[in-house]
């Protein structure tokens, strides 16, 4: 395997929870305020020695959405299956995977920056600031633990998305942040 297809196949491979991770903060901004359920803070604005536990902005709608968007951006890849170029970027055989998948990548990622979220709480740094390297290894951390109950890839595949991801992280969140999308560059 060429070390170009190892990184394409390696980051297509993580596309649910790159766009879990995205569709959050998008989606709460797009849909949340119309319903105020999904607007809610998971931990109902309660603090834990006197400090948020995760903090407003931490959404029931960012959850589910990064939740759906893992299953949604799952079925493409598997409706896209069925072309020779996708097989072979493909570390796995979508059209036997179940949907699952999706979901705990959508899931994991979503749960593992809840988790950075309690631990920069404790920390005092605001939300939406940055916390380098930890905003850009959170919600791999996450999304790669949940799916290992079914799916355990090779270790340069790991190397590849805990090396690459960051500096697409901070280049996505850049192009975020020109356009408006984002109030930090970071």
């Amino acid at each position: 395997m060429s070390v170009l297809i190892l990184i394409i196949s390696s980051l297509y491979f993580m596309l649910p929870a790159y766009l879990a991770n995205m569709s959050a903060e998008v989606f709460s901004r797009i849909i949340s305020p119309k319903i105020k359920f999904l607007a809610r803070p998971i931990d109902n604005n309660k603090k834990w020695h006197g400090k948020p536990i995760f903090g407003s902005h931490k959404t029931w709608g960012g959850l589910i959405y990064a939740s759906l968007a893992g299953i949604i951006v799952f079925f493409i890849q598997r409706e896209l299956f069925v072309y020779s170029s996708i097989k072979q970027i493909s570390l796995i055989d979508y059209s036997s995977t179940s949907l699952l998948l999706g979901f705990l990548l959508g899931f994991g990622a979503i749960t593992g920056d809840l988790i950075k979220s309690f631990f920069k709480r404790r920390t005092n740094i605001p939300p939406g600031k940055p916390w380098i390297p930890f905003d850009q290894l959170d919600f791999l951390a996450g999304a790669v633990i949940f799916s290992l109950p079914m799916i355990i890839l090779n270790w340069q595949n790991y190397l590849v998305i805990f090396l690459v991801t960051p500096f697409l992280h901070i280049l996505i969140n850049r192009i975020g942040y020109y356009i408006n999308i984002r109030k930090d560059k970071i």
